[in-house]
């Protein structure tokens, strides 16, 4: 078994969605304008015909500005994030594209053997005094089980040598590991987390997707980290 290495834990767009964002800057600004420019006129026209002997009532205008006021102010707010999600995105897309022939650990089970060499990971949600890793083969035969000793909450990767218990060298193939932690004799939550090569990335109309070969497609969110 090859050395086990402890690494940090780490981990949006609906932001603007959410609040029914969606017209640019230009429609936005003209959106608001019109309605200012209706209303003043509205206004105007009221205050020419109002009735001398009963004019209109201060509160109610008052009113009116206030509910002007607090649209503009929504229209400018839906601007503002319009502009930040443009920025968000494309950083992302810069970003997604830096990471093209990397590692990048995501959730799964898979251990793919190749020259001898496999590289998995796993994620604690609190720290394990005590973790376990079992490996097996495509049929699911018991392969290697190793005692990778105490481990800090959050991920940590593993190295195989691609030897069974007995010190048998396997075939390449794909294998899959689970693993089990427990402190002070409690179970601690553990998932597995597969590692892949970054082959392409793909723009989606849910965000980015990156292209892991063998095992398919993962959204850019889920990556738990780069190697």
């Amino acid at each position: 078994m090859a050395n086990v290495n402890n690494t940090a834990a780490t981990s949006s767009a609906d932001l603007f969605a959410a609040i029914g964002g969606g017209s640019s800057t230009k429609s936005t600004t003209s959106t608001t304008a019109d309605m200012e420019n209706r209303f003043l006129t509205l206004l105007m026209t009221q205050i020419k015909n109002q009735d001398p002997l009963n004019p209109l009532d201060n509160a109610q205008v008052t009113t009116q500005l206030a509910q002007l006021n607090t649209v503009n102010g929504i229209e400018k707010l839906n601007s503002t994030l319009s502009t930040l999600l443009d920025g968000y995105n494309e950083a992302q897309a810069m970003q997604a594209a830096g990471i093209i022939g990397k590692n990048v650990m995501v959730a799964g089970n898979n251990l793919p053997l190749a020259g001898g060499q496999a590289v998995g990971g796993a994620s604690l949600e609190s720290k394990a005094d005590k973790v376990t890793l079992t490996i097996k083969d495509a049929s699911g035969k018991l392969v290697q089980t190793e005692e990778l000793g105490a481990k800090d909450a959050g991920t940590f990767y593993f190295g195989w040598d691609g030897k069974d218990t007995a010190g048998n060298v396997m075939k390449d193939g794909n294998y899959t590991f689970t693993v089990e932690a427990t402190a002070a004799g409690k179970k601690v939550n553990a998932s597995a987390m597969q590692i892949g090569t970054v082959s392409a990335v793909v723009r989606s109309s849910n965000g980015f997707l990156l292209d892991l070969g063998a095992f398919g497609d993962v959204a850019f969110k889920d990556v738990q980290q780069i190697l």
